[in-house]
């Protein structure tokens, strides 16, 4: 385990006691945390390729840090050639210091990276104070090598809080670092 792991750090010292005093919360425990972040990325071409989707599996694993799991079908739909149990995804839940590495090198790294980056969407959230969005490409991640990669392939991460509302998580990810649009 890590001994130092920043955006942990910043929430116990720095958004703690922002979210206490904003929302009058008496105790330490009533404040909302992050709970999970999950990565997800449906792959349509999976279905003919199975290929395709362990490749992009295995990208999904070296970006988040622990290993993707394929995801199947549960139900057959004819109009898309699909049948129950083929592959069409993969999905990665990280939790505790892999989750808190992940969103610093999302905030710090990734997001300032993209091109003509104004901020992302406040108004992803699903009025439980969960927040979802989406990245167009996996190559916006350092340790994916650009000539290695086949085929672009976007994803998306929804980050799971404890909030009761939509305003306590987006004061919560504020606070984290998150660069939402004015």
């Amino acid at each position: 385990m890590m001994d130092y792991i920043p955006l942990k750090n910043k929430y116990t010292e720095e958004v703690i006691p922002a979210m206490m005093k904003e929302f009058g919360y008496k105790n330490v425990n009533q404040v909302p945390k992050i709970d999970k972040v999950v990565i997800n990325m449906g792959i349509g071409e999976g279905s003919r390729n199975k290929d395709v989707v362990t490749k992009h599996a295995d990208e999904l694993s070296l970006i988040a840090g622990q290993k993707a799991v394929v995801v199947a079908a549960k139900k057959s739909v004819a109009n898309f050639k699909l049948r129950e149990g083929m592959p069409i995804g993969a999905k990665v839940t990280l939790r505790g210091w892999k989750m808190y590495n992940f969103l610093y090198k999302l905030i710090n790294v990734v997001l300032p990276k993209l091109r003509d980056f104004r901020g992302i969407s406040g108004a992803s959230f699903d009025g439980r104070g969960n927040y979802a969005f989406g990245l167009t490409e996996q190559l916006v991640f350092p340790e994916l090598k650009p000539d290695q990669v086949k085929r672009v392939q976007g994803m998306d991460i929804i980050v799971v809080t404890t909030a009761k509302t939509d305003a306590e998580a987006k004061k919560l990810l504020e606070l984290v670092g998150f660069p939402f649009k004015k």
